[in-house]
């Protein structure tokens, strides 16, 4: 089992930054891939950014250039660095960790963009 706890969501103005920390624990051996999801109102989850445990790294075509995910492992934590945030990235942020042919989902976080 592994357990993912995210925090760091809140309100932002169009063009601002935010950095969302995701800390995993419990049998976090093996993890294959870590990444953020995120969903708006009305729409369909979709995959943000991932990061392998080999530390290969994609991103969603709406959010290259703009968001990175560097990771911690000291500290068993992914993050999502957003930059230049627009409107359109205002969503549900989940935390995903893929081990064993099973997804584990953190609680979520909202962002808001908003001026």
């Amino acid at each position: 089992q592994v357990q993912l706890v995210e925090s760091g969501g809140g309100l932002v103005q169009p063009g601002g930054s935010l950095r969302l920390p995701c800390a995993a624990s419990g049998s976090i051996f093996s993890i294959y891939h870590m990444g953020w999801y995120r969903q708006a109102p009305g729409k369909q989850r979709e995959l943000v950014a991932r990061i392998t445990s080999g530390s290969s790294t994609n991103y969603a075509d709406s959010v290259k250039g703009r968001f990175t995910i560097p990771s911690d492992n000291t500290k068993n934590t992914v993050y999502l660095q957003m930059n230049s945030l627009k409107p359109e990235d205002a969503a549900v942020y989940y935390c995903n960790a893929y081990q064993s042919a099973l997804d584990y989902w953190g609680q979520g976080t909202q962002v808001t963009v908003s001026s």
